[in-house]
């Protein structure tokens, strides 16, 4: 249970946004003539050319700015735009826009997401970064997106890797990195209201306002309200998944000169959910299954200072600091420091060079159950890591290749290397191909290293019970993975782009579970055996696949975008394992062929029609069948600052069901049928 000064810091933090923005909100619609009723500067990239789109400048393949055309890398930009077209409620719904990327919704308040494959609850081969703030979780390795749950309007852009992005993001960034970008204070004076109701997804709304603090400080404050409707399970009945989850935040942004920036984010949350978990009332009791209410409450200070030393060096400095706590099986509470630094300057006429360093820590504190436990009970973490990056201009104009690496240091595991080594061509100025090679890692959580997981009795030894269960491994090590690439990104015409991109990866040191000696236990009571499982290293394979996406402007007033993946999964067991359901888990959980189409029509009146089909293919561990899903609404926006949008969801059949987590640790329902009303207003 969360701490009852942390929830009071909660509730006092948020009532005073709400009554902040509540009161600048009237203050600014009263004020406000109809001349200054823009809520955003961002360009409307609707009416640019798809050959514009191609040059929007992207961060996160090498932390440096560059075009989307010129990487070397399998990166998808999902713009503002493409946020308000997508009639999408959550971050988890926006990314089933990206080729290779698994998207996959457990119950009301679960997603399991990942990249190429290997999909899970926590898909731990996958980085997630709001603004340069890591929110990747050590406790089970993956990213808790109940809690990401920003104010959709606020996002600028959303580049997703797929693919290695060690090299500068470090360890676990094996299959994908998603770098979520905020827009700038400056970006979002005035007032936005928004209001949004349905029978699937609840119930949000948000109040926000910005401005300028003199000539030099723009800011935003904010506050979300999310009140979640339960699902259905397989059986047509209340799961009890249903959620709310309450949110205000603050960003700040300052210019301390003409060389000198600092932007300052923090915010808070608090919020219940309800799933369906696996429980033993006794050590040696049968699994049941229990409606069980999760509390959440947490919140982060983010501060970043970028200096200007001339047009060919600059430095950027970030620290964050982030606490939650979850009342669920772990109970769990855990406090994150990360400080991050890096140098930019060109060497040269060839050599763009960048170089840093950064240290995280993170302390937890768990109570644990039957069900599930670390030993001990308190325990932090530490990750040092340094960095070196040279884009040379081998041909000025036509070939850049990349050459960098990350090493970094794990309480686990100790040092390892992630070095990748990356090349672009561009023949024309509409046509780039690139290829690559990096090594990635990804290491060891809480679980993996001290964690137990009691999976159930089976069976007596002379009257004595015997359980199973899963024990963490201190010697666990990390696992690897050699990544080859190679893409192809062109823009046919101003109305026409294409983007292709293959790969082929090669993991080792899988983790499996495999039987070690049985012992007899005393406590807790009563005395039983435990037929123990070790997590270890004993499992290899490979994965090959190809990306693609295209653009087509057909008309003015009409664009389509599609995509479609393809993937196949490999594993094989070491000698001396014998841990086949790791296998079947890690073929099984991602749909080997995937796409969607998407298309955004402008209608007369201000009216605006959008439609996205995706088309999932079959899981084969656990079983799901392939589906359908097809999401459509009218949008019309009546004037500058006010809009009203109708969309429907999952249209094409009154349920269905995407994932069922391996472990059972939490139920799953149907994802219904429905639709919602939203409106919009900013002054």
């Amino acid at each position: 249970m969360p701490t009852a000064p942390v929830l009071s810091t909660c509730a006092s933090f948020l009532k005073r946004t709400v009554r902040i923005a509540a009161a600048v909100a009237c203050t600014l619609a009263l004020a406000i003539s109809a001349a200054a009723q823009n809520a955003s500067s961002t360009k409307d990239l609707a009416n640019a050319s798809l050959e514009d789109l191609m040059n929007i400048q992207v961060t996160s393949v090498s932390r440096t700015e560059q075009r989307v055309s010129e990487s070397a890398a399998a990166v998808f930009v999902i713009t503002h735009d493409d946020i308000q077209h997508s009639g999408a409620t959550n971050i988890p719904d926006l990314l089933r826009m990206v080729p290779g990327v698994q998207v996959a919704q457990i119950n009301a308040n679960k997603w399991a997401i990942s990249a190429r494959g290997l999909n899970d609850l926590f898909s731990n081969e996958l980085v997630v970064v709001v603004d340069g703030r890591r929110v990747y979780t050590p406790t089970f390795g993956g990213v808790f997106w109940d809690i990401l749950d920003l104010p959709l309007e606020d996002i600028q852009q959303i580049e997703v890797i797929r693919g290695p992005g060690a090299s500068v993001w470090g360890a676990n960034a094996v299959n994908g990195v998603i770098d979520i970008i905020t827009k700038k204070a400056a970006d979002t004076h005035g007032g936005l209201i928004t209001a949004r109701a349905g029978n699937a997804n609840g119930e949000s709304g948000v109040v926000q306002c910005g401005g300028a603090l003199g000539s030099a400080t723009d800011y935003r404050v904010y506050t979300k309200y999310f009140n979640g409707e339960p699902l259905v399970d397989s059986s047509g009945a209340d799961p009890a998944d249903g959620w709310h989850l309450l949110r205000g935040g603050i960003r700040v942004d300052s210019s301390l000169g003409a060389k000198d920036k600092l932007s300052i984010e923090s915010e808070l949350y608090s919020g219940r959910e309800g799933l369906v978990a696996t429980t033993f009332p006794t050590i040696v009791s049968p699994p049941q299954s229990t409606n069980v209410e999760v509390n959440l409450s947490g919140g982060s200070i983010q501060a970043a200072w970028a200096h200007t030393f001339s047009e060919r060096s600059d430095t950027r400095v970030e620290l964050s600091e982030d606490i939650y706590e979850r009342s669920d099986a772990l109970d769990e509470r855990r406090h994150t420091f990360d400080f991050d630094f890096q140098h930019h300057f060109a060497a040269g006429h060839l050599n763009d060079l960048l170089w840093g360093g950064g240290v995280r820590y993170s302390d937890s504190v768990t109570n644990g159950n039957n069900s599930i436990s670390t030993n001990p009970a308190r325990q932090n973490f530490d990750l040092l890591n340094a960095f070196f990056q040279d884009e040379i201009d081998v041909v000025p104009g036509l070939a850049r290749l990349t050459l960098g690496s990350k090493i970094e240091r794990s309480q686990y595991t100790g040092f390892d290397f992630l070095p990748t080594a990356r090349v672009a061509f561009t023949p024309t100025a509409n046509q780039t191909l690139w290829a690559a090679v990096s090594r990635s890692v990804r290491t060891p959580d809480e679980l993996d290293a001290s964690g137990r997981t009691n999976e159930g009795p089976a069976g007596a030894i002379g009257g004595v019970p015997v359980i199973v269960s899963v024990f963490g491994n201190s010697r666990i090590k990390n696992e690897t993975t050699i990544s080859y690439e190679f893409g192809y990104r062109t823009s046919i015409s101003r109305r026409l782009t294409l983007d292709v991109a293959t790969y082929y990866n090669s993991y080792g040191q899988q983790q499996t579970n495999d039987p070690a000696p049985i012992f007899a236990e005393g406590s807790p009571a009563p005395a039983h055996f435990v037929l123990p499982l070790l997590i270890d290293n004993f499992m290899a394979g490979e994965t090959h696949g190809v990306e693609l996406s295209a653009n087509w402007k057909a008309t003015h007033r009409w664009t389509l975008s599609s995509g479609y993946a393809f993937e196949r999964i490999h594993m094989h067991l070491k000698s001396g394992s014998t841990d086949e359901a790791s296998i079947a888990d890690s073929e099984g959980s991602s749909p080997v062929n995937s796409g969607q189409i998407r298309s955004h029509l402008n209608l007369p009146h201000g009216l605006a029609w959008d439609t996205s089909v995706y088309l999932v293919g079959r899981l084969l561990d656990p079983a799901i069948p392939a589906y359908t899903r097809l999401d459509t609404g009218l949008t019309w926006q009546f004037e500058n600052n006010f809009s009203v949008a109708i969309y429907g969801q999952n249209l094409l059949q009154p349920g269905h069901m995407e994932f069922i987590d391996a472990d059972d640790s939490v139920g799953s329902s149907l994802m219904k049928r429905g639709g919602f009303v939203k409106f919009r207003w900013t002054f």
